[in-house]
């Protein structure tokens, strides 16, 4: 699978999560994570996967400020239902790093590590996308973007038509592709850790 070589460039999440460590399947239950993954899961990249990817880092690191973030241990709320826009596909990259599932996630070992119901949709507060609170403390954080400073080329939209078109040739396909994904590139690499697009607000 060859990938954009930009993606091994975005930054990376560790995270502990104690289930993998009690059922043996990574030492000290550490698994990092890179954008590649989000890529896989959702099985294309544009700004929703990337802008998802980076809220979940960015709420995560606001969590545990001073220790690795815990996987399984996050109740995610999204502000819209499951259906809405693009709700669920930033729902799926959020349970990949957060490992919190809707009702049909893992129900646990000895009532130990469940993992289903830690999603939940539609949760009425319309300015943010999603919450994230920590299960063991009940410390919260808010989750939005704005993407309105890394606006598409402008030349996106003509390219885009002339892509789905049945008689496009394979040069402008990959035209697309690359002004596409650039977009996506500039999200990751330059505004990763930009307050002003990736969100993270407490409140009282």
């Amino acid at each position: 699978m060859h990938l954009p070589a930009f993606y091994s460039h975005a930054p990376r999440l560790l995270v502990r999560d104690p289930l993998a460590e009690l059922l043996g399947a990574a030492d000290d239950g550490l698994i990092e994570y890179g954008y590649p993954d989000a890529v896989r899961l959702a099985g294309h990249s544009c700004p929703t996967v990337a802008g998802a990817y980076l809220m979940a880092r960015a709420g995560l690191r606001a969590l545990y400020p001073d220790a690795v973030p815990e996987r399984g241990g996050v109740v995610v709320t999204m502000g819209a239902a499951e259906v809405e826009g693009t709700t669920g596909v930033i729902a799926q990259v959020f349970t990949l790093l957060t490992g919190a599932a809707a009702n049909n996630g893992f129900h646990g070992l000895a009532g130990q590590h469940a993992r289903h119901n830690l999603l939940r949709y539609g949760g009425g507060d319309r300015s943010c996308i999603a919450s994230f609170r920590r299960a063991d403390n009940g410390d919260t954080v808010y989750l939005s973007m704005d993407l309105s400073s890394i606006p598409p080329a402008p030349q996106m939209r003509e390219l885009m038509v002339r892509a789905l078109a049945d008689d496009a040739s394979s040069e402008e396909r990959a035209a697309f592709g690359s002004i596409w994904q650039d977009r996506v590139r500039r999200l990751l690499l330059e505004h990763a850790d930009d307050p002003a697009v990736i969100r993270v607000e407490r409140r009282d």
